[in-house]
């Protein structure tokens, strides 16, 4: 069971975060690909996104690829996107629908939507091909209140019922399962930077008040960040009834009904829930939104994310969401820039390393996930590329000694 981690008293915990060389070693990229995204839990998407049978998402990850379909019987399942023929694309494209089968564009063998191979074409120079052995290969997948979880090999985290367990009662509050699409507020952008960059910035709000002025404007100092073992973190920040100076934030505090179903804490309140590595779930009163880091490369990394919608949401609702997206928008938009900055920094001979504050152990924190699965990370030297998987291993193998 996850539990919240006590923070330690700040002359007491190291303020250092990972060292410069971790953000441009192509080999530590490398380990990370396996031991830290492709056996760890990635969001493909909404339950809500694929409403109807042959409804299908796809999903592209470090050249791996999954498909999310809801088969004719309402049954949502994963795959890999891979014919097992010759192994092209079943489906090309973020998401779309087959009509009552998946038909693979390159020779047209056809995959009924539960995944089983329904023949190939021209079956009789297969010889004795047995169509049972042929079907898609699944994809480890686990939907938690409406949001679809993928995992391409298994991995150390448990399920996701139990790592998010800490949130189940809020995820229950917003009524996350039953939220629908929001229509054009699926987005991408890419950056070139290293994708713990990205989190970097992402896991810690003291940089709200000099870096996001709609933020500050809308909820100020009531930001806080709690930390969990497993790598999950919680994030809440409470708007209150002052006017607003900005004009995003001054019309959705004047126009944001009160949504009378949340508890109170939630009521004016916007909340994200961190899931390690790569991973943001974040909710408005009105509306939900996840988003995350898809690395694309050492130094390329592809921000994901939709947001959804109240079923049966009221017009003052929907402008709510609107002006909520705006100012989530323009605070995307300004972390992107600080990500820049930030990785830019590391091929600079004058920097050193963070020295962390008090309001960045959410930094920390993640930096603990990373050093305990790849212990080379602890090393404050740079190793030569040949030698980081090495280093590695034998800090692995130090350590079962140990225990």
């Amino acid at each position: 069971m996850n539990k919240t981690v006590k923070r330690q008293k700040p002359e007491t915990w190291d303020r250092r975060g990972l060292p410069a060389w971790t953000y441009h070693s192509q080999a530590l990229f490398d380990l990370e690909r396996t031991d830290l995204f492709l056996n760890h839990w990635q969001i493909a998407g909404h339950v809500s996104d694929i409403p109807g049978p042959g409804d299908w998402l796809s999903f592209d990850f470090l050249d791996e690829r999954a498909l999310v379909i809801r088969d004719r019987d309402g049954v949502v399942r994963a795959f890999h996107n891979l014919c097992r023929h010759r192994g092209a694309r079943l489906v090309d494209g973020p998401a779309g629908r087959c009509r009552s089968a998946l038909v693979c564009p390159f020779h047209g063998w056809v995959y009924n939507t539960d995944g089983t191979l329904r023949g190939p074409s021209r079956p009789e120079t297969f010889g004795d091909l047995d169509r049972a052995d042929f079907g898609l290969k699944p994809v480890e997948m686990e939907i938690l209140h409406g949001f679809i979880f993928v995992r391409f090999n298994p991995g150390p985290q448990p399920s996701v019922k139990t790592l998010l367990a800490p949130f189940a009662a809020d995820f229950t509050a917003y009524g996350a399962a039953d939220f629908l699409p929001a229509r054009d507020t699926a987005w991408t952008a890419t950056l070139p930077v290293n994708w713990k960059s990205v989190r970097d910035v992402d896991n810690e709000g003291y940089h709200v008040a000099m870096a996001h002025p709609a933020l500050q404007d809308l909820y100020g100092r009531t930001y806080r960040d709690l930390a969990y073992t497993n790598g999950i973190s919680a994030s809440y920040a409470e708007f209150g009834d002052h006017p607003g100076r900005l004009w995003s934030v001054r019309h959705y505090l004047k126009i944001a009904p009160v949504q009378e179903h949340l508890p109170q804490r939630l009521r004016r309140s916007w909340t994200y829930f961190g899931l390690f590595p790569n991973a943001v779930i974040a909710f408005t009163p009105e509306s939900a939104q996840y988003y995350q880091e898809v690395p694309r490369a050492l130094g390329e990394t592809e921000l994901r994310g939709r947001i959804y919608r109240r079923p049966n949401e009221t017009r003052a609702t929907r402008l709510a969401r609107y002006l909520a997206y705006r100012i989530d928008r323009e605070t995307g938009l300004e972390d992107q820039q600080l990500s820049i900055w930030s990785n830019e920094s590391m091929r600079s001979s004058a920097f050193d390393e963070f020295h962390l504050s008090d309001l960045e152990y959410g930094v920390r924190n993640h930096h603990d996930q990373i050093r305990r699965i790849l212990p080379v990370t602890r090393l404050r030297d740079t190793p030569s590329e040949g030698e980081v998987a090495a280093r590695n291993n034998d800090l692995l193998r130090a350590e079962d000694i140990s225990v």
